[in-house]
């Protein structure tokens, strides 16, 4: 008799409704992506009572289907829904967690990670049968979701947070220093800080053209002409950089999928001063799957780096590290490239990552 049938009932049942409710959830991070990048929720955090004819006119989109993603909402328990008058309201207390102005942060930012990764699921099916990965082109608003990510975990951050984790840094950039930002996806960290330190000029690199467009697009926008970007492959940024050169280097979440992390981390160390410093930004975690049974995040960590971190650099030859490739990882890589000191700093604001402060 196969083993299953001779399984625990209830605890077969009880897995059952877990599974059920992933299954919901799974559901819901789809609608909840759709209510973010419609504006519904934004639309409904602003009125009272209002039926799905009303809601509709007000965000500019079709009742039918408004009607029925309130359907989503309202047994996905996201959303008040009064029978007796066919109407909808979006409480203040999920407004708050589901909208652009809201106090925190907007999780409906990274609900949207769920449809980006379903994009490329046959992709990745493929690859577990054939081997090889997934490229970057092949995501879907990728750097446009990361942006979003971006502006509430690390732009908001930079120069009360996350700079001054070096002493004397923002003074520094006050008087004017060279800054690299490796991976700067669409650029709008080092946009930021080009805005804040005019006197200092950036650079920032990123692999994809598209990005790279946008960064410059957005500099221009904003009229900062002390930076600059440029779109490359950092592999080789060992060999090829300029020596010395700059003063502070940055990374933001953007080492673990490079196809040669070494390579990269030992032309970061190349382009520092001797008297430099590097900010690393980069998941918190174990490298041991025992070791994050109890991490808040660590099933869509695994997900994210079945479905993105990995299979990128996989798709490059690369080594394919992965999202978990753990705080042991990083800081024995980090030591290897070179980096004398290495300091691990977790801020409050942000429970995903954690931040390394390296030196020559």
């Amino acid at each position: 008799m196969n083993q299953m049938f001779r399984a625990d009932t209830d605890r077969a049942q009880e897995f059952e409704g877990r599974v059920i409710g992933m299954i919901n959830d799974g559901a819901l991070c789809l609608t909840v992506a759709i209510g973010h990048r419609t504006g519904l929720f934004d639309t409904m955090a602003g009125m009272a009572w209002a039926n799905s004819a009303e809601i509709a006119k007000a965000a500019d989109l079709q009742e039918r289907y408004v009607r029925e993603w309130l359907g989503a909402m309202t047994v996905g328990r996201i959303v008040d829904h009064d029978p007796d008058t066919g109407t909808y309201r979006l409480p203040d207390e999920h407004a708050r967690v589901l909208t652009r102005d809201g106090e925190g942060d907007n999780m409906a930012v990274a609900a949207q990670i769920i449809p980006v990764l379903a994009g490329v699921e046959t992709d990745i099916v493929d690859c577990f049968r054939e081997g090889g990965g997934v490229p970057y082109e092949r995501f879907e608003r990728f750097h446009e979701v990361m942006m979003e990510d971006s502006n509430q975990t690390v732009v908001p951050n930079l120069v009360d947070k996350i700079l001054p984790l070096v002493d004397g840094l923002v003074g520094k950039l006050e008087r004017g220093i060279r800054v690299l930002d490796v991976g700067c996806g669409r650029g709008r960290a080092l946009n930021s800080l080009a805005a804040a330190f005019p006197n200092s000029t950036f650079v920032g690199y990123d692999l994809s053209d598209d990005a790279i467009a946008f960064a410059r697009a957005e500099a221009r926008q904003q009229g900062s002409t002390n930076v600059a970007f440029y779109s490359r492959d950092v592999t080789d940024l060992e060999a090829t950089v300029e020596a010395a050169a700059f003063d502070l280097v940055l990374t933001f979440d953007a080492i673990h999928d490079q196809a040669d992390p070494m390579a990269v981390l030992r032309g970061i160390r190349r382009a520092l001063k001797h008297d430099g410093v590097y900010i690393c930004q980069d998941i918190r975690g174990s490298h041991h799957h025992h070791g994050n049974m109890d991490h808040p995040l660590a099933p869509f960590l695994y997900t994210v780096s079945t479905m993105h971190c990995m299979t990128v650099s996989l798709a490059q030859g690369g080594e394919g590290l992965g999202t978990m490739w753990g705080c042991e990882t990083a800081l024995s890589y980090m030591a290897d490239a070179g980096f004398s000191s290495v300091t691990q700093y977790e801020l409050e604001h942000d429970i995903m990552n954690v931040y390394y402060v390296c030196r020559p």
